[in-house]
């Protein structure tokens, strides 16, 4: 069975920013295919979480894939 962790989701109303994060350690955010979206990645590289701005004006999928 596959280990479960927990995913914290953060919604900023006032900055119209949404985070969602995997893991709760060091890392840094990089550029992705799309303006709103950057995602989080550790020393190692692997994907920890991700934010998008504007998120309330995502009206349509963000077709994208994060680095693994």
């Amino acid at each position: 069975m596959a280990e479960r962790r927990p995913i914290t989701v953060w919604f900023d109303r006032e900055g119209d920013f949404l985070e969602v994060l995997f893991e709760r350690k060091p890392g840094y955010f990089r550029q992705t295919s799309s303006d709103q979206v950057m995602e989080k990645v550790d020393e190692e590289g692997h994907v920890i979480g991700f934010h998008i701005l504007r998120a309330s004006r995502v009206t349509q999928p963000l077709d994208l894939e994060l680095a693994r």
